[in-house]
């Protein structure tokens, strides 16, 4: 795709991440309240204010902050944006932005790189997934397939209720499991090699913005979820208590078929 003007607002890991990425083969801005966060950014326009953005005049803008404040940004920016260029979110949660990019009065695009700095590596993202919203603007969605295929990232196109459907079984179930498992774990001494890779999940989720967390909970595909996960834990607990070795059995291999 031809060079652009791209401005990236939020300087958190994410929008870090993709500025580096893309101030390779464009011209890059990124713009951030706090400017102790733009200190590290290189081979980019550091811009602290709207006055920079309105001269900027950015042909693709990418919203990259906390996902608590997605539409408040997008609303602060959107006077001193130019009327054809084209507004993102990165979002895990898509909550509102239907509504809101259906009024905006802008093309957009919308997409998940389903991996963050928590856990991947962001050097080698082959393993990693990407969902781009098969609603909004073509050219938009082109250059996005064109970023993520350039990281090597499995990509797959939703509608944003599919998005939200799929973000309720990938995230919804690990983040409820993990959440249970932390609450109810005491420090080990010397801990086994399961209980220190659980630990370690844990801790990278509890690292995660509390907000995050709780949009992605709240997504209202999660109670089905969570529903499924309670029928199974009874289902074990049962199967415990009367020591029965043939049900255990039988769930160990239902498990195992899940897995392949």
């Amino acid at each position: 795709m031809d060079r652009m003007k791209i401005l990236i607002m939020g300087a958190g890991k994410m929008g870090s991440f993709l500025c580096d990425v893309l101030s390779i083969d464009h011209e890059v801005a990124i713009y951030d309240t706090d400017v102790n966060r733009l200190r590290f950014t290189f081979n980019a326009l550091r811009f602290t204010s709207m006055d920079e953005i309105k001269e900027f005049e950015p042909q693709l803008l990418i919203n990259a902050v906390t996902v608590k404040y997605t539409i408040s940004a997008f609303e602060a920016v959107l006077p001193h944006l130019p009327a054809s260029c084209i507004i993102s979110d990165i979002a895990s949660v898509k909550t509102g932005l239907p509504e809101f990019y259906k009024n905006c009065g802008h093309p957009y695009v919308s997409t998940h790189p389903m991996f963050g700095p928590t856990f991947a590596s962001l050097s080698n993202l082959a393993n990693e997934n990407a969902i781009i919203i098969s609603e909004g603007d073509y050219l938009g969605r082109v250059f996005f397939k064109d970023v993520y295929n350039s990281l090597h990232l499995n990509i797959r196109e939703y509608t944003f209720a599919e998005h939200d459907e799929t973000i309720a079984y990938s995230l919804s179930i690990p983040f409820a499991s993990t959440l249970a498992f932390g609450s109810v774990m005491k420090h080990q001494d010397a801990p086994g090699t399961t209980y220190k890779r659980h630990m370690a999940i844990a801790q990278g989720l509890m690292s995660e913005d509390d907000y995050l967390l709780q949009e992605i909970l709240f997504n209202p595909h999660t109670n089905h979820q969570l529903d499924l996960i309670k029928e199974k834990l009874t289902r074990l607990q049962e199967i415990i208590d009367n020591k029965d070795s043939a049900a255990m059995k039988a769930f160990l291999d239902e498990v195992r078929h899940n897995l392949k």
